[in-house]
């Protein structure tokens, strides 16, 4: 078959998807991709695997209806041109457009739905009237456009649930659930934990992945003459709920180690004792499975996606949403014990073995993509 996939962030085809495309390649399945602002290194290493690749235009974080429809015809001209086989989509915007311009063209469609971002989950920043506009606009398409798909695809059964109430899937025998988007237990191998308790968190500067709960609960301990490190990690993102450049600056000027955004996250997880991430909702947190697979223990909150990684007291601990205290309570309880933390490390890395292994993840979502 010929298998498009349409992304919204480029750099995720391969960070995110490259096990699944390969494996893809690897079955005798030609394989074309489309996501805005390629750079030519990431084209170069995309192509050299044999992969197509196509370039769209599409304002990732906007709410203009103007942009978001130059992005609908020009993947309605790649359908309609290359008369793909199927159409596998992933986060909001090619979802939606993504399944107008594939049911146009009569190309089936499969959306995967890793996280639902904005349309659903409360940040710290009250949302403009726009921005609310654009909620309930969000909610309607879906309920529209996952009438077009073949099938849905979770990573999680609170998304599954909530994304069913909301009325955006009519038929709900569409909803199909994986295991995330898997993580390569090669790749990330384990790593013997540092001699001191390193706290490291990798997320986008949003509030919703609960950075400040982070910063805040780092800079109280640093208050309170901690002997640990607080390290911080990922890009700046630009949209509404972005964590402001002199936000972050003062957060440094504190103690809280900043270490910008990094192509290789493995470096970082080892020198780690405990990974962290606060989100207040996602789908599954690769960054958190990436940390198990590298023998972390784990502090995440009690929400839909981050609760599903681990069992609170074995792989790590969960802390409630929004609450930075209690963040800074479990980060001392794990500080304390290097031994916990190792115990906790390597029964996370048996829960990614067992759960989440990306060749057993992947395996299940092409067999939903070629159903």
């Amino acid at each position: 078959m010929h298998i498009f996939v349409l992304a919204s962030y480029a750099p995720s085809l391969l960070n995110f998807r490259g096990p699944l495309l390969r494996e893809l390649l690897a079955e005798g399945h030609r394989v074309s991709v489309a996501a805005p602002q390629i750079d030519p290194q990431l084209r170069q290493r995309m192509e050299s695997f044999g992969i197509s690749v196509f370039e769209v235009p599409l304002e990732r974080t906007g709410l203009g209806i103007v942009a978001d429809l130059m992005f609908y015809r020009a993947v309605r001209h790649l359908m309609n041109k290359l008369r793909p086989d199927r159409l596998l989509t992933y986060t909001i915007k090619p979802n939606i457009w993504g399944a107008f311009a594939a049911y146009s063209a009569g190309v089936p469609s499969v959306a995967m739905v890793t996280g639902l971002g904005y349309v659903f989950t409360e940040t710290d920043v009250r949302p403009s009237l726009r921005e609310r506009a654009a909620r309930l606009i969000a909610r309607k398409l879906y309920r529209v456009t996952t009438a077009r798909n073949r099938s849905v695809i979770f990573q999680n059964p609170d998304d599954r649930r909530d994304f069913i109430n909301a009325g955006c899937l009519a038929d709900p025998s569409k909803a199909r659930l994986v295991h995330g988007s898997g993580v390569d237990l090669d790749h990330y191998a384990r790593a013997p934990l540092p001699g001191q308790p390193v706290f490291l968190m990798i997320a986008r500067l949003v509030s919703a992945k609960g950075v400040r709960d982070y910063a805040r609960a780092a800079l109280e301990l640093r208050r309170q003459r901690s002997a640990a490190r607080f390290q911080l990690a990922g890009p700046l993102d630009g949209g509404p709920d972005s964590i402001a450049v002199s936000e972050l600056d003062g957060w440094i000027a504190s103690g809280l180690e900043y270490l910008g955004p990094l192509d290789d996250v493995r470096p970082a997880i080892a020198g780690a004792q405990v990974f962290v991430l606060p989100s207040y909702r996602e789908g599954t947190p690769r960054a958190v499975l990436e940390a198990m697979a590298m023998g972390r223990a784990i502090i995440t909150t009690d929400t839909p996606g981050c609760r599903e990684t681990i069992t609170h007291g074995s792989e790590g601990l969960l802390v409630p949403p929004r609450d930075p205290w209690a963040l800074a309570a479990a980060m001392i309880h794990l500080a304390g014990s290097i031994e916990l933390s190792a115990a906790m490390g390597e029964r996370a890395f048996e829960r990614a073995r067992m759960k989440y292994e990306v060749h057993a993840v992947n395996r299940a979502v092409i067999d939903i993509l070629m159903g």
